[in-house]
């Protein structure tokens, strides 16, 4: 199978037929073989429906229904679980990713110069404001957190080669990130294509402050993961050592100056009145909790298991 989409969706009814339409149109324009995902990740609309009338349709078409909403990162791990195609094209159900867009995609990847194109809106129609900035600010702390050198991170129409998605762990909020995780796997030709952005047609963006705000928070997640995920014990440990060490000295150097006042019988004070003292234990207790936090990442690291991250109501 030359291709699989993947289309996460939360309450798009008015999108899909047209969004699938279009997709259709593209596939048999180019001879493509295909399979489409939808991934409702818990609309509250008539979404689902939709999706199982176009299936009735077209065979090509799948769907996953979420018993509620879990997340975008949510909604790709599970298609990218299932997907069949030599290259997984992944994007947008608002209409704003255009599906003219996937032949050349598709190309980029099965030449062999790239593991996963990302596309890059340099023409947006959000607002400024609401959105064109805070994204603007968002890819500059990205680009220079990672070294992944892209204008647009969380351009949901991206491109991949197929071991890209069998061997990328997407959780939590971190689909903002996967080129960072591609990159983090092994797969290094990652590239980026100018791609056309349409303005919103039907429904209401769901990007918010608080989707801004998590995003920053899970760039701090994914630079941690990334230098230390697979070993805490080298930053927790190394930090408690530090503290712990600071306080020991410190320690040292108040019993010698207590013991110095005394060998010459100049007046002394206590040694819990001196404020050295509670700065020299703090920073021991701290040291130790850090080491320990390390010793417990390494225990908790060699015997995780699995979690079950979603509920899946219905799939076809």
């Amino acid at each position: 199978m030359n291709l699989s989409i993947v289309i996460p969706l939360l309450n798009e009814q008015e999108s899909l037929p047209e969004l699938h339409n279009w997709i259709k149109k593209v596939m048999d324009s180019h001879n493509f073989s295909y399979e489409i995902w939808f991934i409702d990740d818990g609309s509250t609309d008539h979404s689902w429906q939709i999706i199982q009338s176009l299936s009735k349709e077209n065979p090509n078409v799948k769907g996953i229904r979420f018993f509620r909403n879990y997340g975008k990162s949510q909604a790709l791990h599970a298609g990218f679980a299932r997907t069949n195609g030599d290259v997984v094209i992944t994007m947008d159900a608002d209409l704003q990713d255009s599906p003219d867009e996937i032949p050349e995609l598709y190309n980029m990847i099965t030449q062999g110069d790239y593991d996963l194109v990302s596309g890059w809106k340099k023409k947006r129609y959000d607002s400024v404001i609401g959105k064109n900035l805070p994204s603007k600010l968002f890819n500059w702390a990205a680009r220079k957190t990672s070294g992944v050198k892209l204008h647009d991170f969380n351009c949901g129409l991206k491109a991949y080669n197929k071991n890209v998605v069998k061997n990328i762990e997407v959780s939590g909020e971190m689909h903002r990130y996967i080129p960072v995780l591609a990159k983090n796997a092994g797969f290094s030709k990652i590239g980026e294509k100018v791609v056309q952005h349409q303005a919103r047609k039907y429904g209401h963006s769901k990007f918010g402050m608080n989707r801004f705000i998590n995003g920053f928070l899970d760039l701090i997640t994914i630079w941690f993961l990334s230098t230390f995920g697979k070993r805490p014990m080298h930053l927790f440990g190394a930090l408690g050592v530090l503290m712990f060490l600071i306080g020991f000295i410190s320690a040292g150097f108040i019993g010698f100056f207590k013991l110095w006042k005394l060998y010459h019988q100049e007046p002394t004070i206590l040694v819990t009145d001196n404020p050295w003292f509670y700065i020299s234990l703090a920073t021991m207790v701290i040291g130790t909790q850090l080491f320990l936090a390390g010793f417990l990442g390494e225990i908790i690291l060699r015997t995780k298991s699995d979690e079950e991250r979603y509920k899946i109501e219905q799939e076809f």
